[in-house]
């Protein structure tokens, strides 16, 4: 009875251990199951995308330039709050002050010379008209007297001669009338022609000194929008130049983020795609509305603006997490992310069985989110694969995950 118990128990434990044999058997090398991370292969939806810590910028920060040379007077601090219109600053400029004055001077001695033209041409034109009155005068005598000659001759008591010069003055006095006429018209045209001359030259000038006029009031540098005075760039009674930087204003009620993406996703990005950023836990709808040509340091700059409401109490060069979303796929095979992928080229996966054996398997991944990659081929839903660093398999077809 004994001799049997025995042989009972060393059948049960041949039994119980035959799988653990086995297991140590087929496994070539062993791993500690504490010391890898394993998920699950599902069907879900992956969203590709992109995270990037974002820089907040002001959307409208104007900058303000002096529009003449002069000395500045500075009507407000840094940090002070202002409102579109206000004037921020002013340029004493003397010259152009000066350059006014004389521009307005001409522009009053061009109009009185245009008045005393056009009174000339209204007399000249008078005495063109008279000299053709007359001359119509002239041929109404020179045909009365043909008249008179017509009825002479009919009665025999005009001698030839006579009768032939009053036809000759006849057609002086129309010939001297056709001229006339056509000289009046000729010189209506002339003294026409110069005064629209003159009046173009006066408005010419009227336009330089509307010009100059508009340079004078862009010496009051005014707030384009409603913000904050950033940096004062010039000193209090300073000189400058044409064009010198003066100041920055900042509108405080329009931001947006400035985002450096990685190189690897700059032909993935285009000017449109939903994004979100998170500020104080809460996550903010987003756009992207800007991407740089070029990159730099592997960067590519980008510029994402608010969709709607966005978040209050933001300040300049704030750091907030910006998520861009590249694209989406609907219903597709995926398993989260590890480092697997880098350490088995994206190729290679170790499924683990009930018996916690990983068996090497050859895989084919696609499109690749933050925290998902999806798997074209070579796993099913439902199997559990090893998504920590493959390294410490060593390549081995199979392996044994001890506890």
């Amino acid at each position: 009875m004994i001799l049997g118990g025995i042989g009972i128990a060393v059948i049960v434990v041949v039994v119980l251990a035959a799988p653990w044999v086995n297991r140590w058997a087929s496994a070539t090398v062993s791993v500690p199951f504490e010391r890898i991370r394993t998920a699950t292969v599902a069907r879900g939806d992956l969203v590709r995308d992109v995270s990037a810590q974002g820089r907040v910028v002001a959307a409208v920060s104007p900058t303000l330039y002096a529009t003449a040379s002069g000395t500045i007077t500075l009507n407000v601090d840094a940090g002070e709050r202002v409102v579109a219109g206000q004037v921020l600053a002013s340029v004493d400029s003397p010259g152009l002050m000066n350059q006014l004055e004389q521009a307005d001077a001409s522009l009053a001695q061009r109009e009185l010379e245009l008045e005393r033209q056009r009174i000339d041409t209204r007399q000249q034109a008078l005495e063109k008209r008279k000299a053709a009155d007359l001359a119509e005068v002239a041929v109404t005598a020179a045909r009365r007297e043909k008249r008179r000659a017509d009825q002479a001759k009919e009665r025999g008591v005009i001698p030839l001669i006579d009768y032939e010069k009053a036809q000759d003055d006849l057609r002086n006095a129309e010939l001297a009338y056709e001229h006339a006429m056509a000289d009046a018209d000729l010189h209506d045209e002339r003294l026409s022609f110069e005064l629209r001359a003159s009046e173009f030259e006066v408005n010419t000038q009227e336009l330089m000194v509307e010009d100059l006029r508009r340079q004078v009031y862009d010496l009051s540098i005014k707030s384009p929008v409603d913000g904050i005075v950033g940096d004062l760039l010039v000193d209090q009674k300073g000189a400058v130049s044409r064009d010198t930087p003066v100041m920055a204003v900042v509108d405080l009620t329009r931001y947006e983020i400035d985002v450096m993406i990685p190189e690897s996703y700059a032909d993935d990005l285009a000017i449109g795609m939903a994004a979100e950023i998170t500020s104080g836990g809460q996550r903010y709808e987003g756009q992207l509305v800007a991407v740089s040509p070029e990159v730099v340091n592997n960067q590519v700059a980008s510029r994402v603006r608010f969709v709607g409401e966005g978040p209050t109490g933001l300040r300049q060069n704030q750091r907030l997490t910006t998520r861009i979303l590249l694209a989406e796929h609907a219903n597709v095979l995926m398993v989260q992310r590890g480092q697997f992928l880098d350490s088995g080229g994206g190729r290679l996966a170790y499924v683990v069985s009930e018996d916690r054996v990983a068996e090497r398997r050859r895989i084919e991944t696609g499109a690749r989110s933050l925290g998902a990659v999806e798997i074209v081929a070579g796993l099913e839903p439902g199997d559990i694969i090893v998504i920590s660093n493959l390294d410490p398999f060593r390549g081995a077809e199979t392996v044994l995950l001890t506890d």
